[in-house]
């Protein structure tokens, strides 16, 4: 097989999606929710499915368990064409497992189990020399691979590929140990809390001058709203979200970046980029979970009616 065009290396696990009423109420007190459906999840698994999705050929690093929920993981990438070459089995820990609690807004519950033991035994460092993009997903759940990941960005970018980060959310609220990894990224792809959290800004213009002064872009997700690409302090883009009938947002983030990811290796300008990744992300949010409402390319243009870059 040939090597792929994009790695991404981070986390794979199932999610646990509950709709409707999903704010427990303690005290042995039993809540009924609506639905609940067992779906791919991670970001960094999303994101490898929404560009195979897209047509690019995605390989996956990350570590899964020898058991039914790492069983699901695998079958799963391989149905939407992701190459599992690099998906490492953990006899000895349990698969993670995220439950979303989805009602309007969201939260999550995380069982690290094998996303935490994943380390700089899942890397290839021949692939990572050899691919055109690399991404990493999920930096504040790997505590053995994050310090890693600077040298292994370094060596991606000496070989010629871009790079792109999602940081994700930082369950200990610290926020701390990601600037050596900007200093070898093209593209930080954060929420607008994230973003704050990560520079410590209360403005989000300031927040992204941080970023940049570390030599990295920001394309930021902002729900609703669409998103923002920060190229330079004075060079700003800002695209509108598509008017999508919302069933579960749940990976939503993932799909803009594969979106932006895809756009950038076929040769798009960082503006279009933007509008790809808002009407990626926009329209995985027509089914649950994060990868059934993945859109195709062929379906870009009849499913998204953007607002022109500003």
């Amino acid at each position: 097989m040939a090597a792929p065009d994009v790695l991404v290396i981070g986390d794979a696990n199932p999610d646990l999606v509950l709709t409707g009423d999903v704010v427990p109420a303690f005290g042995q007190a039993e809540t009924l929710v609506d639905s609940a459906d067992l779906v791919l999840g991670g970001s960094a698994a999303i994101v490898a499915c929404g560009l195979a999705r897209l047509g690019v050929p995605t390989a996956l690093a990350a570590t899964v368990g020898e058991d039914v929920y790492g069983a699901f993981v695998r079958d799963t990438l391989g149905e939407r064409g992701v190459d599992t070459r690099w998906l490492r089995t953990d006899a000895a820990v349990a698969t993670g497992l995220s439950v979303v609690l989805s009602g309007g807004d969201r939260a999550i519950l995380t069982f690290p189990g094998t996303i935490a033991s994943s380390g700089p035994e899942i890397i290839d460092q021949d692939l990572v020399a050899s691919v055109r993009h690399l991404h990493s997903a999920s930096f504040f759940l790997l505590p053995r691979l994050a310090e890693h990941l600077p040298g292994v960005f370094a060596r991606a970018r000496r070989a010629g590929a871009t790079t792109s980060v999602d940081t994700n959310w930082d369950p200990a609220r610290a926020w701390a140990g990601i600037d050596r990894l900007l200093d070898h990224t093209d593209v930080l792809l954060p929420n607008a809390a994230e973003l704050l959290a990560l520079t410590g800004r209360s403005d989000r213009d300031e927040a992204a001058r941080v970023v940049l002064d570390r030599g990295c872009q920001v394309a930021l997700k902002d729900g609703a709203d669409g998103g923002v690409l920060w190229q330079a302090p004075d060079l700003v883009t800002r695209v509108a979200a598509p008017d999508v009938a919302a069933i579960d947002t749940t990976g939503a983030g993932d799909s803009f970046d594969a979106g932006f990811i895809s756009a950038l290796m076929a040769g798009l300008p960082p503006e279009e980029c933007l509008v790809r990744a808002v009407a990626c992300g926009s329209l995985s949010t027509r089914a649950v979970g994060g990868t059934a409402g993945q859109p195709t390319l062929q379906e870009l243009p009849a499913g998204f009616r953007a607002a022109p870059p500003t």
